[in-house]
């Protein structure tokens, strides 16, 4: 999102995400100049928020700073971790634990000044609870083990007419598996009425809750906010497994820039 001095919004443009686990400095340089809009503006830029997934340690920031920083060269680039973004966009001016379910998962309580986890993100092979990731590995060992619905398998097919070897090698030999996996949510929310998905959905939220939710002592007294693509296309399932638990679901919101952009203009561009 662009923003003038004032924080008034002037545009957006969108690029890939980056990860400094899986991006180096010079893919973050190259992407930002194939953008058009991003390179009409690159001189005149002051300041630059960047917040995601991966950038949780100096090293790892320093790399996306990096490669932002040699195409906006005339500004002061920021680079945060995506829960940083994600607790900022749902802040309402309490404390609150504040939730990413999209193509990975994570979680992280915010008091108005910190952020703090209690548990780390394992990433997709040994953690992300109902992210896309998640439920994308579990489809697609129901279909490799002949254990989906039949009428999902013949769709399965259908749409996507795979085979085992197709399926390992983008897993296991192709580069960003987690967001091949994540791909498979579209296909699931096509058949989210089934019970066999209604039960996989239900076991994905309950893992997270129990993993991600749970962990803080606090989680029945403050508002959980949930930010993410999985999390708001499947808020009803996600909803009743909360309300199951006792827990008081907050904000539910797809994509976190509108809101973050409302927390820098009052709270930070200011300062």
């Amino acid at each position: 999102m662009i923003m003038d001095e004032h924080g008034k919004t002037e545009g957006e443009f969108h690029t890939m995400g980056f990860n400094p686990y899986f991006h180096n400095a010079d893919l973050v340089e190259a992407k930002m100049q194939d953008s058009t809009e991003a390179a009409a503006i690159a001189e005149d830029v002051v300041k630059v928020y960047f917040y995601g997934a991966g950038s949780s340690s100096e090293p790892l920031c320093a790399v996306i700073r990096e490669g932002l920083q040699r195409v906006f060269v005339n500004a002061k680039v920021h680079v945060g971790h995506d829960l940083d973004g994600a607790a900022y966009s749902t802040y309402s001016g309490e404390p609150a634990i504040t939730c990413i379910i999209g193509t990975g998962s994570n979680s992280c309580f915010f008091d108005g000044h910190v952020t703090s986890e209690e548990v780390p993100a394992l990433a997709y092979i040994l953690g992300d609870e109902a992210s896309g990731s998640w439920f994308g590995k579990r489809l697609l060992a129901l279909h490799l083990y002949h254990k989906l619905d039949p009428m999902v398998e013949a769709d399965f097919n259908a749409t996507f007419n795979f085979s085992k070897d197709d399926i390992v090698n983008r897993v296991y030999k192709e580069p960003n598996a987690n967001v091949f996996l994540a791909s498979f949510m579209t296909f699931l929310g096509r058949h989210r009425e089934v019970p066999q998905v209604i039960s996989l959905l239900e076991e994905g939220f309950q893992s997270f809750v129990d993993v991600h939710v749970k962990c803080y002592k606090n989680y029945r007294e403050v508002p959980i906010h949930f930010v993410g693509s999985v999390a708001f296309h499947f808020q009803d399932v996600l909803c009743h497994v909360c309300e199951r638990e006792g827990i008081r679901v907050g904000k539910i919101i797809k994509r976190p820039v509108d809101g973050l952009a409302d927390y820098h203009v009052k709270y930070i561009l200011n300062d």
